[in-house]
């Protein structure tokens, strides 16, 4: 007997049970998979609108065509149901929505506070300690960059506290003219105030307010006959002028994005320029997740809620296209951000220039991604070919093993697609309990822990596992997956040619044994080549960090009784690790804090 199929989903029957509040829809298919989460001022009207038109648009009448049930939740205000859609989308991912793809925290400056002499730096995460955040920038690179620059200007320390604390002579910093060493007191601290404030300022946005200020001691400095002084802050005023000139926008003021959009052969590219206190702080480019049919101004509605949601609103948002509920989205980023927001499409003089730089922008990065991509869609074809398979790959994974004479081993496992490299997907694996330097140890322990959530039913299943190493570690991979009872996934080894040179590689095929020598012209190489490099790029950047923390550990830390306080002491009166490691029992007594016993124990730790 034929078990009944599942009864069809009944969008009539359903939008006559809505009500006209506002509120938020979700869309789920047989499997209850999640295939869209949309808003509505009106429920009834809006989900009534999937249901009762004679007609729809290709993308709407394929999502409809699989729905089998749908869930509602009712909200205060079309502004309540606007930021619940924007939340849902963000953390489930529907198939069917526009989804912005950028999980990145933003950097900013950071200007430590409740210090003598307190430091600038690069910093990306939760802004909880004490001082001030500048930003958020676009990049890492734009953070570095002014850092730089500030540090050719201000002379204002960057070097970690505990670098600073513990130096007995000035740095290459200052050697070079970019600190004025307060670490060893060759600066005062009323005077390294006045750098720090003129800094401060400068990165609000009133460099005017600072050129005056600087201009004017010049012109002191220059009637006190101190023309050492005077040259030094000429050169000051100069630069800071030039930078002025380059990255300044019409009102000292101006706080904004200006965004663009531009869609071209099923991929989509948001261009943003940031705009903070009037000083231009660059550009970045997303490329979000985009259904079929959507629209400029469908992208740059759903990328202004997503991205907004939990990130700092500045004050003018200028897009490229008008878009649905501006008015509605203002008011809640406005609501959300505590100050007013003005969302703004059609502009005039300076920002009218600068939207079409945006959009130049966006066809510049649009026009390179499909090119890189027609070229991966190539490359994935001949790589199908290459190997004989049925079809072509949907997911690749190699791994790597990294180590420094068996020190601190670390295995990395990158993914890619047909669209590149999938990077939420990256892992490493600290590798313990073997042989130090036993690659084979090294890369059976990784694959376990990798394929081991795959015969478990959780993880997700690659179609070709490459292995960087020949028969030796590609036999490794087929003893873990012949372990775990695993099948189907073509295991290639990726063998260095003579002389390690690029495009001599030879691929293992572990099924067969055989070996293929594709040639520097092949496009299937390319991809695997470029996948195995990214593969060691992250191996050695995992070990590399893996091994400093490692060594910046003191071996202070495990002696009992030394905690931090002891610690600095300890390290303040000898200058240094080797110093304390040179002293004995009785010198180390005489540190404030630290008895014989102590003593002792510091000394037999140290010289075990």
């Amino acid at each position: 007997m034929q078990p009944a199929s599942p009864q069809a989903f009944d969008g009539k029957a359903f939008v006559s049970t809505l009500s006209t509040s506002p509120g938020v829809y979700r869309y789920f298919d047989e499997s209850d998979e999640l295939l869209y989460v949309g808003k509505a001022s009106n429920l009834k009207k809006r989900v009534g609108s999937y249901f009762l038109k004679p007609r729809m648009e290709p993308r709407i009448a394929a999502m409809v065509a699989q729905i089998a049930r749908c869930e509602i939740t009712v909200t205060r205000t079309e502004a309540e149901a606007l930021l619940l859609e924007s939340q849902l989308i963000k953390a489930l991912k529907p198939r069917y929505n526009i989804m912005l793809r950028d999980d990145k925290s933003y950097p900013y400056i950071y200007l430590s506070g409740n210090e003598e002499y307190p430091r600038l730096a690069f910093h990306r995460g939760a802004r909880n300690q004490p001082g001030r955040y500048f930003g958020p920038f676009p990049s890492a690179f734009a953070v570095r960059e002014s850092l730089n620059l500030m540090q050719k200007l201000f002379k204002v320390r960057q070097c970690e506290d505990s670098y600073f604390r513990n130096r007995s002579r000035p740095c290459l910093q200052y050697q070079i003219g970019r600190c004025t060493a307060p670490c060893v007191g060759l600066i005062s601290p009323e005077e390294y105030r006045s750098d720090v404030r003129h800094a401060e300022m400068f990165l609000e946005g009133r460099s005017g307010v600072v050129i005056d200020e600087l201009a004017g001691a010049m012109e002191q400095a220059s009637a006190a006959l101190n023309f050492e002084r005077a040259a030094a802050l000429r050169d000051q005023v100069a630069g800071l002028r030039k930078l002025h000139a380059q990255n300044h926008v019409q009102g000292s003021t101006a706080d904004m994005d200006v965004i663009a959009c531009r869609i071209e052969s099923g991929i989509a590219c948001v261009s943003v320029l940031f705009f903070r206190d009037g000083i231009s702080l660059g550009t970045r480019d997303f490329y979000p997740r985009l259904p079929l049919d959507a629209e400029p101004a469908d992208v740059l509605a759903q990328f202004v809620a997503q991205y907004y949601l939990d990130r700092p609103v500045p004050r003018e948002i200028v897009l490229g296209e008008a878009i649905a509920d501006e008015q509605i989205l203002g008011e809640v980023l406005s609501q959300q951000s505590g100050h007013a927001v003005e969302i703004k499409t059609r502009v005039r003089g300076e920002r009218a220039q600068f939207l079409q730089m945006a959009e130049r922008n966006a066809h510049a990065s649009l026009t390179s991604r499909i090119a890189s991509r027609q070229t991966l869609g190539t490359r994935f074809e001949d790589l199908q070919q290459l190997l004989g398979l049925d079809e072509s790959p949907r997911r690749i994974e190699c791994f790597d093993i990294s180590h420094t004479r068996g020190e601190a081993t670390v295995a990395s496992c990158v993914v890619f697609g047909p669209e590149g490299p999938e990077k939420s997907h990256y892992r490493r694996f600290n590798i313990s309990g073997i042989t130090p330097g036993d690659d084979y140890a090294a890369m059976h322990q990784a694959l376990t822990r990798r394929f081991r959530k795959v015969a478990e039913g959780e993880g997700v299943r690659p179609d070709i596992l490459l292995i960087d190493g020949g028969s030796g570690q590609v036999a490794q991979a087929l003893d873990v997956l012949r372990e775990l009872g695993i099948t189907g996934i073509e295991v290639v080894g990726v063998a260095k040619g003579p002389g390690r040179r690029a495009g001599e590689e030879t691929l293992v095929l572990a099924g067969s044994g055989r070996e293929i020598h594709p040639g520097p012209t092949s496009p299937a190489l390319h991809l695997v080549a470029a996948v195995r490099d990214e593969s060691h790029r992250f191996a050695i950047s995992g070990h590399r960090k893996r091994r400093e923390k490692a060594r910046e550990r003191s071996v202070l830390e495990d002696v009992q009784g030394v905690g931090a306080r002891r610690r600095t002491a300890l390290l303040k009166a000898f200058g240094g690790l080797a110093g304390v490691e040179a002293a004995g029992v009785e010198e180390l007594m005489q540190v404030k804090g630290i008895d014989r016993g102590l003593a002792e124990r510091i000394y037999d730790a140290l010289h075990a």
